[in-house]
């Protein structure tokens, strides 16, 4: 008898024992979510400032780059054979005159004064045109074979943009378009479109324009350059935010909405041109729907922001 009534309380025993832990266990559960929702209601909202859509007015550019080259360059050689350079008068760099003597020959170097066209002036080789020599090969004492280059002469100093561009974008371009070129430190020049390629090289798949520069003076030939056309023909309205507000991830362009709840939701928008730090917003968000204008990156949808008047 005895012994049954032991066997009971050993069975009372464990049972009770696991009631415990499991009121235990109930009590930790409860206590860890606890925490988590303390955790989470006590997580700090970021502070951030809202900007809305603004109507701005832009001038649609296309951005190109390019090289600064002569408008026309003219190869001067001798014409006749024979006869040694007796003197060469210009060197690299040397603005000249049309009619100017660039090189006397063997046997004319004493004729100074013999009018340009006369048969003296036979020994002396002149400058077709004013400009500015780019490259001289003439050497005293050599005799040069007609129509070897002496001289290569930037005609009038006058130098042009070379733009390279895509076939479509080619097909935007106008004779006398206007354009901003940017050179060196910042000097920017506005000129004017001269000429437009038909084609496109198919190695490349580029073609080119060709800017007049009405001021050239100070720059180089052969220098890089980049500039912008106005391919608008004026001003027109559009939308913009600031660069900071549009954020992308993968594929898609995004901004942050803030709605009434301050809780911040991602709206995928289609974007256009930009102009400085403002980008044109063509499709998805209303104008007076406030979005985050910084610290997106810091945000995930549904967070909880603070908003400040910026």
């Amino acid at each position: 008898m005895s012994i049954k009534i032991k066997h009971k309380r050993i069975i009372f025993n464990i049972v009770l024992s696991g009631s415990v832990l499991v009121i235990a266990a109930v009590w930790l559960t409860g206590n860890s979510k606890a925490e988590q929702t303390g955790t989470a209601l006590s997580r700090p909202a970021l502070t951030v400032r809202t900007t809305t859509l603004r109507e701005d007015e832009w001038a649609r550019t296309l951005t190109a780059n390019g090289s600064i080259l002569p408008w026309q360059e003219a190869v001067i050689s001798a014409q006749v054979q024979g006869l040694r350079i007796a003197e060469v008068k210009v060197g690299i760099g040397d603005h000249v005159q049309r009619g100017e003597v660039l090189v006397t020959l063997d046997n004319f170097a004493h004729i100074n004064t013999a009018p340009v066209g006369s048969s003296q002036a036979q020994g002396r080789i002149v400058s077709p045109d004013s400009g500015i020599i780019s490259a001289a090969n003439a050497i005293v004492g050599s005799m040069p074979q007609p129509g070897a280059e002496l001289f290569r002469l930037i005609r009038k100093g006058r130098l042009e943009w070379r733009a390279d561009l895509t076939a479509d974008e080619l097909m935007l371009m106008r004779k006398g378009m206007s354009a901003e070129i940017t050179i060196g430190e910042g000097r920017v020049i506005k000129g004017t479109v001269r000429a437009i390629s038909p084609s496109v090289n198919l190695q490349t798949r580029l073609g080119y324009v060709l800017v007049t520069l009405p001021d050239s003076a100070g720059i180089i030939a052969g220098a890089f350059a980049s500039g912008t056309f106005d391919v608008s023909g004026g001003k027109k309205s559009l939308l913009s935010l600031p660069q900071s507000a549009v954020m992308q991830r993968g594929g898609m362009t995004y901004v942050l909405v803030v709605g009434q709840d301050n809780h911040v939701h991602e709206r995928a928008v289609s974007v256009g041109q930009q102009n400085g730090d403002r980008v044109q917003i063509k499709q998805g968000l209303k104008t007076n729907e406030p979005v985050v204008e910084s610290g997106g990156p810091f945000l995930t949808e549904g967070d909880v922001v603070k908003v400040v008047k910026g």
